[in-house]
């Protein structure tokens, strides 16, 4: 009974760490990763970006870093392919 219990507060805990990762990274410069959808084509393809892509990544450029951090977004970011379309855009990668 007490390994269940043991589990359920490790779980607990990784609840409460990704949403509060998940409030830093909205709360900071109205970041929010779904604004990039305009460039999931040039990210996972090999699509040039619009400029509603590029336009929507220089707005969200305070909040590259943040998503760094998170596993989840951090492979779609930090990918070859997005590299390239903000390189396109006009953008540098951040140093964090």
């Amino acid at each position: 009974m007490k390994s269940g219990v043991a589990s359920f507060v490790a779980w607990c805990a990784m609840v409460m760490v990704v949403a509060l990762v998940a409030a830093e990274t909205a709360a900071a410069a109205n970041c929010n990763p779904m604004e990039l959808s305009p460039c999931l084509g040039a990210m996972m393809g090999t699509d040039n970006p619009s400029a509603v892509c590029c336009q929507k990544l220089k707005e969200q450029v305070p909040c590259f870093c943040n998503y760094l951090k998170n596993p989840t977004l951090r492979q779609f970011i930090d990918s070859p392919n997005a590299k390239k379309v903000a390189a396109v855009c006009g953008l540098q990668q951040p140093s964090c």
